[in-house]
């Protein structure tokens, strides 16, 4: 049966040059970088390799890069270590309603300890009001975190502008950008932000790798305490072969983004286009042009996602309803509901985020199947057939 990949954004496959890059930390370079012999010297050359890559990507110091195991240990790290390094001055935070969950449960778990978040609205295209985050701000605002782009629509939030209106009002500045990286450019200097998060398997890199950019000057409480790791600020012996395939992936970003970007968009305005043409009943979620280049967010009006997904799946075919971290609920879309759908819409929503093995046979095949299958599952509905 033929396969095909449309949920990069839920994780990628480790490009064969970053396995390549790993494989030696696995084997005969297998020393501890905080030792001082050629063992130990040899990985941490290797880490400082892996650092300076990712650093070109986000364009900023060695100094500021702190390694992580994931996306959401580095908003973990970000939010609560601003948190607790501030709360002298304030304990107000404000974030949105379409953050990914390692944001919204962290400033959930805040509130134990007596902080407060406001949770802005977004339009229907997913796009925050900058006047409504302007005066949400009050003097014991400590803290803004705003996703770069966000995993479920792809809808890209207007980062440079909130950043100068925190650095103007003086409050830190947090951006989640593991769906952004890799795909568009980020620039942490241009962007007025303090903190900015990045995890290695949505690039092309190996799962449990991360980094978080953190500002020179600004404050962050440890997330994890333990020995001298990563200048104080991370307790625990490197992921040497996943810091050097971070790096690679960083490396391998930088250099072919701009054609696959080019390459993923027109695949995904293919999608979107085909299957409007050929199934009536059909909302493409989010902004029309401020969005990731390959993701794909489409309502399916008289369907149940799950259902569908499982459908596309005996086909072959790898999509998503949403965020891979909240795959168990069987709630609708936290996302979509804030956009303004209803539950039935954001129960029939689909989400196809492609990567660069995807090409245009595999998106003919999905426009040829998917007709069938959706008609199939909405002739079993008593509510399409009144919308004939």
């Amino acid at each position: 049966m033929k396969k095909i990949y449309f949920d990069h954004n839920a994780t990628t496959p480790v490009d064969p040059e970053v396995l390549d890059a790993m494989l030696p930390f696995l084997k005969e370079e297998f020393g501890n970088p905080s030792s001082i012999h050629w063992a130990g010297r040899n990985s941490r050359k290797a880490i400082e390799e892996g650092r300076d890559k990712v650093c070109r990507l986000l364009n900023c110091a060695n100094l500021e890069l702190i390694f992580t195991s994931s996306g959401t240990e580095g908003d973990n790290h970000a939010i609560k270590g601003v948190a607790y390094a501030k709360k002298e001055k304030g304990n107000h935070i404000i974030t949105t309603k379409v953050e990914h969950p390692a944001v919204l449960n962290t400033c959930k778990h805040l509130a134990k300890d007596g902080f407060e978040t406001t949770y802005l609205d977004v339009d229907s295209d997913g796009m925050i009001d900058l006047e409504v985050l302007k005066a949400a701000i009050t003097p014991k605002t400590i803290l803004i975190s705003i996703m770069y782009a966000n995993n479920e629509t792809g809808v890209i939030l207007p980062i440079k502008e909130i950043g100068d209106i925190a650095k103007a009002r003086d409050v830190t500045f947090h951006t989640d950008a593991v769906q952004a990286a890799g795909k568009i450019p980020l620039d942490a200097q241009k962007l007025n932000v303090d903190l900015l998060t990045i995890s290695g398997h949505k690039l092309y890199g190996p799962k449990g790798t991360g980094a978080l950019f953190a500002k020179r000057g600004v404050r962050l409480v440890p997330l994890i305490h333990g020995g001298h790791h990563d200048r104080n600020r991370r307790g625990g012996t490197e992921n040497v072969a996943g810091i050097a395939g971070l790096g690679k992936a960083a490396e391998i970003a930088m250099r072919d983004m701009e054609k696959e970007s080019a390459q993923l968009s027109t695949l995904r305005n293919r999608i979107e286009k085909g299957l409007a043409e050929k199934i009536p009943h059909i909302k493409v979620n989010g902004h029309a042009d401020k969005r990731l280049p390959n993701t794909a967010n489409i309502s399916f009006e008289f369907v149940e996602g799950e259902s569908l997904l499982l459908n596309l799946d005996m086909k072959g075919i790898a999509a998503s309803s949403g965020s891979a971290c909240t795959s168990g609920s069987l709630e609708p879309s936290h996302v979509l509901l804030a956009m303004g759908l209803t539950h039935e819409m954001s129960h029939g929503s689909v989400r196809f985020s492609l990567g660069k093995s995807n090409t245009a046979g595999d998106v003919e095949y999905l426009i040829e199947i998917m007709p069938a299958i959706v008609e199939r599952m909405r002739s079993m509905s008593p509510l399409y057939a009144g919308a004939k």
